[in-house]
């Protein structure tokens, strides 16, 4: 059984978690605020520049700053959410073979005039 790839979109998530220490609520907390995991490195450099808030701390205080709440409602792991996105990929993949294959001259319904 082949191993199923991890969209790009989530794997960036996935390492910044990893790399930088962050938990499921943080990630979640900085996809909702917009922020990009590439640019994480120039924001976690609190050892040499110790002005810097760390980076999870930042996250927090940001999120706070702009949607009043500590905390987000729901937490989903990335993990999971890349895994609906197959499986919804998936049905839309076998649902569009389902109508090639019921429809006889692919092109829909004919309009009437």
């Amino acid at each position: 059984m082949a191993k199923s790839k991890i969209p790009e979109k989530y794997q960036r998530w996935i390492d910044a978690h990893k790399r930088y220490h962050l938990s499921h609520a943080h990630i979640k907390m900085a996809r909702e605020l917009g922020l990009n995991p590439n640019k994480f490195g120039g924001l976690a450099n609190t050892k040499q520049e110790p002005w810097k808030l760390p980076l999870s701390e930042y996250i927090e205080e940001l999120y706070f700053r702009h949607f009043k709440k500590s905390r987000p409602d729901n937490v989903r792991l990335v993990e999971q959410m890349a895994n609906d996105y197959r499986k919804k990929k998936n049905e839309r993949k076998i649902r569009r073979i389902e109508e090639k294959n019921t429809d006889p001259c692919g092109k829909g319904e004919e309009r009437q005039q």
